[in-house]
């Protein structure tokens, strides 16, 4: 189904929930008014048979005229058909409607997700994004039904006023006053809804959080026998939401119930008042069954009223949600556009030095430097600065990077994080980001990444399916495959968050070599402490307390500083690798396979060993 949304989903106005839905509603001007005057016409044309049967009955089998009878008979069923049919467009007017609604929130949504970038998970949390882009959405889409039926029970109410009036000004008084009265009764239950509503959205979203967690670290959580104790927590939570959602069930069967019920009641007094009145002759037989008509047709807008009302209290609370995200900004250093940086520094034109003054670490052109730290979070947080995802005065070259456009940013220096997501798709797919990548320059990436095991293991090689976070892989092989995808967008500079930390002494030496030749002439960063891969670095940076106490060779820093032996000793003596690059039996790990994809010992990651 084609919607307006195909030409983009526009700037959404989130300044209040109300304002938003009504974004909404002003993006699809036209179809709205189609939707609108559909609904009226079918609203209001359910208020015609009433008055033809009066006709038919007054005019034609009272006083026994055939000819007058069979006629308001052919306009009973004309009015019929062309109600049968604005029914169908309507219905399908607003369908249309409710889809592009729901379409456009999720392109806003998706849009400011990419925006938010690598701030995303430090402002909101997996569950709170995914109970608004499977619940909120079709909540708020279904407002805009209000836009249709809604209007036309407005005018369906004045026209049964008008109709009324012509047979008898108390009826008509009844019904004017009556139908306002209905809503009143409803609307303080509406607004106890809304509370109980929020309430059931904030516990649903924690609890989808909860689960989104339990995903991710069940294999965690089983190592450090912490299943049951999140297990119980979970349980705790569940039964608290299923109680709010008791409490909204309760709210919401009453609105119903009145709903149908008072609009009855409301039917059966009209039907009483009309029937004494043609007992004492005061109106026809005829108008009797009118009256009768014109009553049970209104109880098609009055239950469009309660129904909206609802709708309306329901979708102002899922448009508060989606509202409170659209508000989130990236912080200065994710950001995009001219709110990250002006712009205002002249871009490198060539490779010049990295300098990060909060740690004294600075990254020379052209070389491999490893940053090794007692704390992983301490060398985690250089990057992050060095890759303009965290707040600093980092420079490059002479300007500070925080001034340069984030997209040339982006494009130059690539930060590979050990976590990164891995989308569902193709193998082929996965590791070729954004660009077709040939055969060759696979070939080449997954050699170097060690990564042939895991292209020969999968069923169809690289266009076999990874699922999404790569859950049918290893630890070890998701690992070298973000490895795979960070060599094949061939950035001018790469930062490697621990690339070779859940891969045995074996593949990482292997790995260590390969990505040393692989990225020669080109500015690499990695964080580690294993020995295997500082051996192979360029330049060693130590750091204690998030400061660079020493820099050198792996060999200078081993005799020069104890602190630095001590943090590495434990990766030598588990290693079982020597210095020249040998698994200890003389086999190279350096060198370049003939094949595609040979056949080496296969490599076992640490999580399966």
């Amino acid at each position: 189904m084609r919607t307006d949304t195909a030409r983009g989903p526009g700037i959404p106005d989130h300044r209040s929930a109300g304002r938003y839905v009504w974004w909404l509603v002003v993006s699809q001007r036209g179809r709205v008014a189609a939707g609108a005057t559909y609904g009226s016409l079918w609203m209001v044309g359910l208020m015609l048979p009433p008055y033809a049967l009066s006709r038919a009955i007054d005019e034609g089998l009272v006083p026994g005229r055939m000819p007058v009878l069979l006629g308001w008979v052919a306009v009973l069923f004309a009015v019929g058909v062309a109600n049968a049919w604005l029914a169908v467009m309507r219905h399908r007017t607003m369908t249309r409607i409710r889809m592009d609604a729901t379409f456009r929130t999720v392109r806003v949504i998706v849009a400011h997700t990419l925006r938010l970038g690598a701030a995303l998970p430090h402002k909101v949390t997996a569950g709170e994004v995914v109970t608004i882009g499977i619940g909120d959405v079709g909540v708020i889409s279904q407002t805009l039904t209000m836009t249709g039926p809604g209007v036309g029970g407005v005018l369906a109410y004045g026209v049964v006023a008008v109709l009324l009036l012509t047979v008898s000004p108390l009826l008509a008084g009844v019904v004017l006053l009556g139908v306002p009265l209905l809503a009143l009764l409803v609307g303080p239950l509406l607004g106890r809804l809304q509370g109980a509503e929020s309430r059931y959205r904030e516990r649903q979203s924690g609890l989808a959080a909860r689960l989104t967690d339990l995903v991710g670290g069940l294999r965690v959580l089983n190592g450090l026998g912490g299943k049951d104790v999140f297990a119980d927590r979970h349980r705790r939570e569940a039964r608290a939401l299923r109680d709010e959602g008791y409490r909204v069930g309760a709210v919401t069967s009453w609105v119903q119930a009145l709903g149908v019920g008072l609009p009855t009641l409301f039917l059966a007094a009209v039907t009483w008042l009309a029937a004494r009145m043609a007992a004492q002759g005061a109106i026809t037989v005829g108008e009797l069954v009118a009256v009768y008509g014109y009553a049970a047709a209104l109880v098609v807008p009055v239950s469009f009223f309660i129904e909206g009302g609802y709708d309306l209290t329901r979708g102002l609370v899922a448009a508060r949600r989606v509202v409170r995200f659209l508000r989130l900004e990236p912080t200065a250093a994710a950001g995009t556009g001219d709110a990250a940086g002006s712009g205002a520094g002249d871009v490198p034109e060539a490779a010049s030095v990295l300098r990060d003054p909060a740690s004294g670490v600075e990254v020379v052109p052209g070389l491999l430097t490893a940053l090794a730290a007692a704390r992983p979070g301490e060398s985690a947080a250089v990057v992050d600065r060095l890759g303009r995802f965290a707040d600093s005065a980092a420079t490059w070259g002479a300007v500070r990077l925080d001034e340069i456009p984030l997209p040339q940013v982006r494009d130059r220096i690539l930060v590979a994080d050990n976590e990164a997501d891995l989308f569902a798709g193709t193998l082929r797919e996965v590791v070729g980001g954004r660009r077709d990548r040939t055969e060759e320059a696979i070939g080449r990436a997954v050699r170097t990444a060690l990564a042939e095991d895991i292209v020969r293991g999968l069923p169809d090689g690289l266009d076999s399916a990874v699922e999404a976070q790569g859950r049918n892989l290893s630890g070890g092989q998701r690992q070298r495959l973000r490895l795979v995808r960070a060599l094949l967008a061939d950035p001018e500079v790469l930062l490697a968050v621990e690339p070779t930390s859940a891969v045995d002494a074996h593949t990482e030496a292997g790995i260590a070599a390969r990505l040393h030749r692989a990225r020669a002439g080109r500015t690499t960063v990695v964080t580690s402490t294993s020995p295997l891969l500082l051996h192979r670095a360029d330049r060693v940076y130590y750091l204690v307390d998030g400061r660079a106490a020493a820099v050198g060779s792996h060999r200078q820093l081993l005799a020069e500083q104890p602190g630095y032996r001590r943090l590495v000793a434990r990766g030598e003596d588990e290693g079982g690798v020597d210095e020249d690059g040998t698994d200890g039996s003389g086999e190279d790990l350096t060198g370049t396979d003939s094949a595609t994809y040979p056949r080496p010992e296969a490599p076992v990651t640490k999580e399966d060993a």
